[in-house]
């Protein structure tokens, strides 16, 4: 029985040009302080107030869009195969599969299979670990080049 992939299922937004300055003003409007109530209204005039949390997305959404990137929305508790980490991380199965293997990304194996899943909240959270760590080589290395040590 194959498996249908989740990042087929996935609602991808694309940022058109033609979006990016209505994303830009959507996001600049609710990156009013946090509390602050929103609301959608509707085209028979209708209002309907936006949870916290919508806001979030929407924030994230527009800021994402504005600056001209794509947007993919998944429920963080959606099990992927390790092709599927591998193609969001950027990275070759054969690689993620070590990664797994080490323990450097969670993952669980189905009953009575050799097949494994991962959670794309620890696949984000290994890349947000990856961002970091990259961030601080560049930082460590500009500040070496600045005093001018020897690399």
């Amino acid at each position: 029985m194959s498996r249908t992939s989740v990042l087929s299922n996935a609602v991808r937004v694309e940022s058109r040009e033609t979006d990016r300055d209505s994303a830009a003003r959507i996001a600049l409007a609710v990156a009013a302080p946090y509390g602050q109530l929103f609301t959608l209204q509707l085209p028979d005039g209708s209002t309907l107030p936006l949870s916290a949390a919508l806001v979030d997305v929407l924030r994230a959404s527009a800021d994402e869009l504005a600056e001209g990137h794509a947007v993919t929305v998944l429920p963080s508790e959606v099990a992927l195969s390790p092709a599927e980490a591998a193609e969001l991380l950027g990275l070759s199965r054969p690689f993620v599969a070590r990664l797994l293997d080490q323990g450097d990304i969670p993952s669980e194996r189905l009953p009575r299979s050799k097949h494994r899943r991962v959670l794309l909240s620890d696949v984000l959270a290994f890349q947000a670990q990856r961002d970091r760590r990259r961030t601080g080589r560049q930082r460590v290395a500009a500040l070496i080049e600045d005093t001018g040590l020897p690399y």
